[in-house]
């Protein structure tokens, strides 16, 4: 016979609403009661009856979450995080790739969003007008400070104060004249245009002009356009002794571009990255880094987003910032 809610909270010997409360993670239970339920559940073997419970809440149990790339390593690895917080609240989450502005638009019409109950976004680094008046149809959280229609939660990292931590770690080790990786022309308010903000000001405050014969380009950001960067770079014949590179992929390629020409890290040329994903401490040599939090992210989004969809109601527009950190390895002479 299966086991329901009641038996479960005969045994624990409290209510059905206290077991109901240690379900969906609320945080007004004891850690002695919650013990005493999860004990009950695992004895009775208890499953929660998610289709039913959907059915008469009009939910679906599920949330989406958009990105504009699972090859860049930090999408991915946010994806993952994500899952992992969503579990915590009994959601499920599809993964949506978006890829352009106009994908992610015809997202944000879509009546594919009916079928979930609210969507973490991470847009694309475009122009921030491109979804300012987009209808919201579902709860929505944004990552980052894009504005999106009437979004009410942002959760992100400071990412210019995020760069100059970067910069300023360069300097530090005694390096003048320090590349940048990652510039857009086109981007004027996104991740790219925060980046270059943080890396500018902190020369600029040690008294070094930014050189823009330094300054590489790239778009997207993945290992290869970071080894073409470099590339590039060293066929201008630029004379540079570090790298900023604005994200940790971007840093991974060009240490082999630049293993490739023959110039060794640290010794000849010193390299750091954002966002601190999983291979940049495996790499040889290990990739000094800005951890952006990106668990936390997730974590604060999925549990911004599961408490929209409870209250059923719009919450007051907040920023939530994730504290960042420096992470020192071998490539910057650790």
């Amino acid at each position: 016979m299966t086991a329901t809610m009641q038996d479960v909270a005969r045994l624990a010997g409290v209510s059905t609403k206290t077991v109901s409360n240690v379900i969906n993670a609320r945080p007004y239970v004891s850690e002695e009661t919650r013990v005493k339920v999860e004990a009950a559940i695992d004895a009775l073997d208890y499953k929660l009856n998610l289709a039913a419970r959907n059915l008469r809440s009009g939910r679906s149990g599920v949330i989406g979450l958009a990105v504009p790339s699972l090859t860049v390593a930090y999408f991915a690895e946010l994806a993952e995080a994500t899952i992992a917080a969503a579990e915590e609240h009994g959601l499920v989450v599809q993964i949506e790739r978006t890829g352009s502005a106009e994908r992610e638009r015809a997202l944000l019409d879509s009546p594919r969003l009916q079928h979930i109950d609210g969507l973490i976004l991470n847009p694309m680094d475009h122009g921030a007008e491109e979804l300012e008046g987009v209808e919201l149809s579902v709860p929505t959280v944004v990552l980052g400070d894009h504005p999106v229609g009437g979004a009410a939660v942002h959760v992100s990292t400071d990412q210019r104060a995020a760069a100059e931590l970067a910069t300023e770690h360069l300097l530090l080790t005694g390096r003048r004249r320090i590349a940048a990786i990652g510039a857009r022309s086109a981007d004027t308010r996104g991740s790219a245009a925060l980046r270059f903000e943080g890396y500018r000001a902190v020369l600029e405050r040690a008294g070094i002009a930014v050189e823009r014969n330094l300054v590489a380009e790239a778009d997207p950001w993945t290992q290869v356009n970071g080894a073409a960067a470099m590339r590039e770079l060293l066929g201008r014949g630029a004379r540079f002794d570090a790298v900023f590179a604005f994200n940790d992929s971007l840093a991974l390629g060009a240490m082999r571009a630049l293993d490739d020409a023959g110039l060794h890290v640290p010794s000849d040329i010193a390299v750091i990255g954002i966002d601190n994903i999983a291979e940049s401490a495996y790499s040889i040599p290990s990739l000094s880094t800005v951890d952006l939090g990106g668990r936390r992210i997730a974590e604060t989004a999925v549990a911004a987003l599961a408490e929209q969809v409870r209250s059923n109601e719009r919450p007051a527009p907040r920023r939530v910032l994730v504290d960042f950190g420096l992470v020192v390895r071998e490539s910057t002479g650790r």
